[in-house]
């Protein structure tokens, strides 16, 4: 998707951006979705309060699954006891230059209506992150406790449990006002000091050997915050939903906002598409792993169907083709 600013300039989107503010010995990424996530939610047509939160674990999911230099997936799940059960966002990495991301939420319709409080929609539970390599390579898995609190917050609370890496990170999604009705955007920025080996991944999460597989952990849990983290931080901390979101906004401008008194140098973008990964042949695959008895208790008018739910492509059969 590409918009125009006020001065008639194309400005891109679906886009991760990486940055790195050497004065401050830090390193980050900007996440701005468009049309991507536009097409998530409205193929889906959740509740505002769900397609909002869908539209942070997205964001979430392509700022860290960006971080992959190698063919794999990351895998973001909550399951917890709030009205909004299951939260499932996945980004597919081909080592290229471009990443696939898709998601989809359960939720009880009545419970979210009546909720008063969009932090009250998650509830009690987990949020694990996985990595998945591959065949023939070990699944990395880091999971933290839910209490009700943001995917902002619990991704907080996930480097500070899982790696002890400074980090400092904002979510933003929503809906705006465009020339052709209303629209879905969603957008994140996250920024973490590096140790002075450089060791750490550019965005905090596990390093990956692409050899060997081994998942290396990042920051010392001794680490005492400097001036220069100090000031990258709550430099960071002073962005504001609407500048994640503003389609006139170029990422590189935001950036130089916030840190063009100590000089931030940005890199290569990645383009971010939406791709489901199902297809007739995979369904037909998980059809045939059911027993008989299984299947003719799903036809109805004498064909199965299957609904995606992450593309909410409906997939049908002939009851006697499987």
């Amino acid at each position: 998707m590409t918009v125009e600013n006020t001065d008639n300039q194309a400005i891109e989107d679906d886009i991760v951006l990486p940055f790195e503010v050497k004065p401050l010995g830090s390193r980050g990424r900007v996440v701005r979705l468009g049309s991507v996530i536009d097409e998530i939610l409205t193929k889906h047509d959740y509740p505002e309060s769900v397609s909002r939160l869908l539209g942070e674990a997205v964001s979430l999911v392509a700022l860290l699954g960006s971080a992959l230099k190698f063919e794999g997936k990351l895998i973001l799940q909550t399951q917890t006891n709030g009205p909004v059960s299951l939260i499932v966002a996945n980004y597919t990495s081909n080592g290229s230059d471009c990443g696939h991301v898709r998601g989809y939420a359960h939720f009880d319709a009545q419970a979210v209506a009546a909720c008063e409080k969009p932090s009250k929609l998650i509830g009690k539970g987990h949020l694990a992150l996985t990595i998945d390599q591959g065949d023939h390579m070990d699944n990395y898995q880091g999971i933290v406790a839910l209490n009700g609190q943001t995917i902002s917050d619990a991704a907080h609370g996930y480097f500070k449990q899982s790696e002890q890496i400074p980090t400092a990170l904002k979510l933003a999604a929503g809906e705006i006002e465009t020339s052709a009705g209303k629209a879905w955007r969603a957008g994140a920025i996250i920024i973490q000091h590096m140790p002075a080996d450089g060791k750490a991944s550019p965005v905090g999460f596990p390093s990956v050997d692409p050899v060997s597989g081994e998942v290396r952990g990042g920051f010392d849990e001794n680490f005492v915050e400097d001036e220069n983290w100090a000031r990258a931080r709550v430099l960071l901390e002073t962005v504001e939903d609407h500048e994640l979101l503003d389609p006139t906004l170029e990422p590189e401008r935001l950036l130089y906002r916030l840190y063009h008194e100590d000089g931030v140098t940005v890199y290569d973008k990645l383009v971010l598409e939406h791709k489901c990964t199902c297809s007739r042949e995979k369904v037909i695959d998980t059809l045939s792993s059911f027993s008989q008895e299984d299947r003719d208790g799903m036809v109805v008018d004498g064909q199965i169907e299957v609904t995606c739910q992450f593309c909410s492509n409906v997939h049908k059969f002939k009851a006697n083709s499987i």
